[in-house]
This record gives C-alpha cells, structure tokens and sequence, in this order.
C-alpha cells in the first residue's frame, strides 16, 4: 500500500500552518508546524486502515470516485482526506486529492 498526498493538498496543508499560528490557536509557529505534519503522518500511515466512505457529489470537482477518511485531530477539529484508490502492478495506491476539516466542510459531509 502506498499513499500519495498531491502537491495542492500538501500546499493547503503548508498555508493552515501559517494561518494557525497568526490566529493565535498555537503560540509558536513550530508548534503549528508540527501539528500540520503530525497530520501528514497520519494520514500517509493510517488511510490505508481507516474506514472510509463514498465521498459526496460536491467532491467530484478534485476526481471521480473519491472516498473520504476523518482523522481527529483534537476534540473539536476533524480533517477529512478524499482520496482516489487505484492498484499500480499489484500495489493499491491511495491518492489524497484534497483535505479539508469540519469547520469548512461539515455542511457536505454526513459522518
């Protein structure tokens, strides 16, 4: 099994480290840092064992038949991964497409 995060999702990724720090959710910009790849990690080590669903319609415009997985982060921050599957010589691959959380994506998503 391999995970494959893109390029646009890791950069969203990137951007929400800075956001986080300048809205003050963690006082040191590392810290931010490291919750972002913290993030990273568990979703490229533990997508491949997490249930997941059909992802809604809304999604399509980032693939087709993508699937989504939450990874909880805190008591109140989910993030969910889309991601496509597909089988490369034998191996599945999970390509993340997009990652959002419950604060941008919870009126399309129906855990």
């Amino acid at each position: 099994m391999k995970v494959i995060i893109l390029p646009e999702a890791l950069e969203y990724l990137d951007e929400m480290a800075f956001v986080l720090f300048e809205k003050q959710y963690f006082s040191y910009l590392e810290t931010s840092k490291r919750y972002v790849d913290d993030l990273i990690d568990d979703i490229e080590k533990k997508l491949p064992t997490r249930l997941h669903r059909p992802a809604p319609q809304y999604y399509d415009k980032y693939g087709k038949d993508l699937y989504y997985a939450v990874f909880k982060k805190n008591r109140r921050t989910s993030y969910y991964a889309f991601f496509s599957k597909y089988n490369d010589n034998g191996q599945t691959v999970y390509l993340v497409c997009y990652i959002g959380n419950n604060h941008t994506d919870a009126q399309h998503i129906r855990v």
